[in-house]
C-alpha cells in the first residue's frame, strides 16, 4: 500500500492538464446502455454526501463537470467522460451514483446497489476505482460492502484502487493521521502482492491531495497503455484475417449482500 508516488510517474502539471480535458460523453441508467470500448476506465464511487462530485470537479478544474444534486442520492445514472485529445481520447472517467442516502426509497437503493455491484465486478475495461470516503467518518458499513464488490479484481491487480479521504481540511493533524491509520487498516485486509492500493488525504477547499490524485490516475492510464500494447510481430499473410470484435459484459453476477 502506498501514500506517495514513485519517481518516473507523469509530473503533476501534465497530469492536471490531462484531467482538465475531461468532457461529457454519455449517461446511462443501465449497464447495457454503456458503450463497449477498449479505453481504460476509472470509476468514481462514494456515499452521497462524501463529496464525490466536488472531488471530480476539483480534479478536472471544472466547476460543473460532475453535477452535484441539491438532493443527494437522487442522481441515478452512470455518467461517462472522455479524457485526452478530442480526436483521440485515451481514457474514460465514470461517475457512479452516490449510495447510502436515507431519503432514497429502499427499492431504488437496492436497484442501484445491484447495478453498481455488476458494474464493478464485470465492466471489462475498468482499470481503476477512486473511492471517496469522508475523512471524519472513515469506512462505513456501506463503504466496506462496496470494497467487497471490487476486492477480487483489486487483489489480482486487474483493477487499481485509490481512496480519497475527502473534507480533510476539517481535521486537525492528529485527526488526519488517525483517519489515515484507520482506513489503511481496513485496506490492509484486501491487500495482496499484486494489488495497487493507495490512500490520500484530500480537500477540494484547500486543494490538498489534488496533485497526487491526478498523478496517480494519469499513472494508471499510462501503465495500462504500456501493458495493453503488445510488441509488434510479423503476421503471415494467410493468417491475417478478420479480428475478433470486442466482447460485451458478462451477465449473471450474483446479487450483492443486502444490509
Amino acid at each position: 500500500m502506498h501514500t506517495s508516488l514513485t519517481s518516473g510517474a507523469p509530473d503533476a502539471k501534465s497530469s492536471l492538464a490531462w484531467t482538465h480535458t475531461a468532457r461529457f460523453l454519455t449517461t446511462a441508467s443501465k449497464l447495457d446502455q454503456l458503450p463497449v470500448t477498449e479505453l481504460p476506465e476509472v470509476a468514481f464511487v462514494g456515499r452521497s454526501n462524501a463529496g464525490k462530485s466536488t472531488a471530480i470537479n476539483t480534479l478536472a478544474q471544472q466547476k460543473r463537470l460532475a453535477f452535484a444534486s441539491k438532493t443527494p442520492g437522487r442522481t441515478q445514472h452512470i455518467n461517462l467522460f472522455h479524457l485526452g485529445p478530442k480526436d483521440a481520447p485515451d481514457a474514460l472517467f465514470a461517475d457512479l451514483p452516490g449510495y447510502g442516502y436515507a431519503a432514497v426509497e429502499r427499492s431504488a437503493k437496492l436497484r442501484w446497489q445491484q447495478v453498481m455491484a455488476n458494474y464493478l465486478e464485470v465492466r471489462r475495461n475498468l482499470a481503476g476505482v477512486v473511492l471517496m470516503v469522508d475523512s471524519r467518518l472513515g469506512f462505513t458499513d456501506l463503504d466496506k460492502q462496496l470494497l467487497g464488490f471490487i476486492a477480487p479484481r483489486v487483489q489480482t491487480g486487474e483493477v487499481k484502487l485509490l481512496v480519497l479521504l475527502t473534507k480533510a481540511d476539517k481535521l486537525s493533524r492528529k485527526e488526519a493521521d488517525a483517519s489515515l491509520r484507520s482506513v489503511s487498516e481496513v485496506l490492509g485486509e484486501i491487500a495482496s502482492d499484486e494489488a495497487d492500493i493507495g490512500v490520500l488525504l484530500f480537500s477540494a477547499l484547500k486543494k490538498s491531495g489534488v496533485d497526487d490524485a491526478a498523478l496517480t490516475l494519469r499513472g494508471w492510464i499510462s501503465e495500462h497503455v504500456r501493458v495493453e500494447a503488445p510488441d509488434p510481430v510479423d503476421v503471415p499473410p494467410q493468417e491475417d484475417e478478420a479480428l475478433e470484435g470486442p466482447k460485451t459484459e458478462s451477465e449473471g453476477v450474483a446479487p450483492p449482500a443486502q444490509g
